[in-house]
């Protein structure tokens, strides 16, 4: 039986990866869309509005029916989401609840509502940060961080109150995507920078995240659950 992948974010970089490696690797895929629509099975979502998760979740059921005559799916992942720094002297109350909204709590909901649709054998991969970890603190990045530290401690919640279906994250560090408004494609001079502090020598690319998600959706890493794994070629090791 065809095994099937929902993923947010899916208009660009990472998701867009993502959902094309599993295409490929011959798994259904769903994705999601804001502003760019991506191919497959596309279905438009703004993960930081919650009132809408209801009507995207019959949606997806409508999808499942549709393509597959499947009434569940096997794995979802949690990608979409905003970048961007945000002094912490001068971040706004509106500027913390839309990186609230979009990197935690919408994630946390939009699971919660699709959690019916989820086959129990199956699995889920969070999309964190390296900006998380130890060593990594950059200032302007301090409303970032803190969702993402937030989501990497609900995957390991979501792991034990989710059981059996697995639940990790990932953590990519320095990737060229358009988040943060295609940072890296206006300010080259950056690059050389952060190379210097990679240990693999590289800016990481999209698909090197995305071939870390699909290997955590695979049964070869069923054994696997409640991880934030890192995934950026050593960054600032």
């Amino acid at each position: 039986m065809t095994k099937i992948a929902l993923v947010t974010g899916a208009g660009s970089g990472i998701g867009r990866a993502t959902a094309q490696l599993l295409a490929d690797r011959g798994f259904g895929v769903i994705t999601t869309y804001h502003r760019n629509p991506a191919d497959h099975v596309s279905l438009p979502l703004d993960v930081a509005d919650t009132s809408t998760f209801p009507a995207f979740a019959a949606g997806v059921r409508s999808a499942l029916q549709e393509h597959w005559q499947r009434d569940t799916l096997d794995y979802l992942v949690n990608n979409a989401g905003i970048g961007g720094p945000s002094p912490f002297q001068t971040t706004t109350d509106e500027a913390y609840e839309r990186y609230h909204r979009t990197l935690l709590k919408g994630p946390f909901f939009l699971t919660q509502a699709l959690l019916p649709l989820l086959n129990p054998q199956g699995a889920i991969v969070n999309v964190g940060s390296s900006s998380t970890r130890p060593g990594v603190t950059t200032p302007g990045y301090a409303a970032y961080a803190a969702m993402k530290g937030g989501m990497d401690m609900l995957t390991r919640y979501l792991a034990k109150e989710l059981a059996p279906i697995r639940v990790n994250a990932v953590s990519p560090g320095p990737t060229r995507t358009n988040l943060g408004d295609g940072g890296f494609e206006k300010y080259p001079e950056f690059i050389p920078p952060i190379v210097a502090e990679t240990t693999l020598d590289r800016l990481g690319e999209s698909d090197d995240v995305g071939k870390a998600i699909a290997a955590l959706l695979s049964d070869d890493l069923k054994w696997i659950t409640g991880e934030v794994i890192e995934v950026s070629g050593g960054y600032k090791l």
